[in-house]
């Protein structure tokens, strides 16, 4: 069985900054596309961002700039860094991972940006 444990989160005042990190264990053999994706109240859950196992990155147009993902392959953990967030950012954040050619998602994070 695998599990994806996400970490971080919180409240922060705009322009503020959060980190997030979500740790893929359990039986793997390997670890493809990982990825964040949001859910604000009342809306589809989007992507955020992507990055493959080789590095190669994808932002949503709404973050560019203002998020930053990366890996940790040894870690088998993936992380967003997030600055300047804009209370548009608020949301539920899901951490997302292509294992062992199965989809996994973490248990959700909330993120509030106070204006």
């Amino acid at each position: 069985q695998v599990q994806l444990v996400v970490a971080g989160g919180g409240l922060v005042q705009a322009g503020g900054s959060l980190r997030l990190s979500c740790a893929a264990s359990g039986r793997i053999f390997s670890i493809n596309r990982m990825g964040w994706f949001r859910q604000a109240p009342g809306t589809q859950r989007e992507l955020v961002a992507t990055i493959t196992s080789g590095g190669s990155t994808n932002y949503a147009d709404s973050v560019k700039g203002r998020f930053t993902i990366s890996r940790d392959n040894a870690k088998n953990t993936v992380y967003l860094q997030m600055n300047s967030l804009k209370p548009e950012d608020t949301a539920v954040y899901y951490c997302n991972a292509g294992v062992n050619s199965l989809t996994y998602w973490g248990q959700g994070t909330q993120v509030t940006v106070s204006s």
